[in-house]
């Protein structure tokens, strides 16, 4: 072990018995949402949610829980939104739906919007689930059906926005059955001081809110496999 994993270890505090039951990989899945280049990367739609979610960390511990999910056995789904060139089929029922048709960067099917962004690894046993409606990546999609042929009963939650998309993806999972596990500092919103306050005063009292080192910390405490990050991207 290289003397900066020892460091990390003497460093990292040892992560809540709840949450490690919680977080045992055989049960377990990881979600990430819109985590897109569309969305969160150089050329976003968005460029404001953008800048928050790297700014502030957000993006760069949500690629750091995916290698750990890969190197610990825990299954990985990529939530990601899209809409047909033709806009077939796509929701005009919100005025959140009305304004990204305007948008200058548009998730269209195929396109380079709606591929994962860096650093985000993308493993070849990872799911990618794309939508092509709604506000939330778990209502009308494949992802609880995905889940339960798993056997996954806890669900981390993490990516963008949490304006929108993660509260929705909360409340689905836990209306589902699921426990939801959210680590704060693996998502973001606009304005960034708007998260903090989500969180507080309505994430806490629907899921178990942590963050991103004590997840991995859990994960390494139960992990069921080796090493899974070397294997190619799909």
């Amino acid at each position: 072990m290289t003397q900066g994993a020892l460091l990390s270890r003497a460093v990292t505090p040892s992560p809540r018995e709840d949450l490690v039951e919680l977080l045992r990989p055989e049960g377990c899945a990881l979600l990430t949402v819109e985590c897109q280049r569309g969305v969160v990367g150089p050329d976003s739609a968005l460029p404001e949610l953008a800048a928050v979610a790297q700014e502030s960390g957000a993006l760069g511990r949500v690629a750091q829980l995916v290698a750990a999910a890969h190197d610990t056995g825990v299954q990985v789904l990529h939530a990601v939104a899209e809409r047909r060139a033709d806009g077939r089929g796509a929701n005009r029922n919100a005025p959140l739906f009305r304004a990204v048709e305007r948008l200058p960067v548009r998730q269209l099917t195929g396109s380079a919007a709606v591929e994962i962004a860096a650093p985000v690894p993308v493993a070849a046993e990872d799911l990618v689930v794309r939508r092509l409606h709604g506000l939330s990546p778990i209502a009308g999609t494949e992802v609880d059906a995905l889940l339960r042929n798993l056997g996954c009963r806890t669900l981390v939650i993490t990516g963008v926005s949490a304006n929108v998309a993660i509260p929705a993806a909360v409340f689905d999972a836990v209306n589902l059955g699921y426990t939801a596990v959210v680590p704060e500092d693996a998502i973001a919103g606009v304005p960034a001081s708007y998260t903090p306050a989500m969180v507080r005063h309505t994430l806490t009292l629907v899921a178990a809110v942590t963050t991103a080192d004590e997840v991995v910390a859990c994960w390494r405490r139960t992990a069921l496999t080796p090493s899974r990050s070397s294997f190619p991207a799909p």
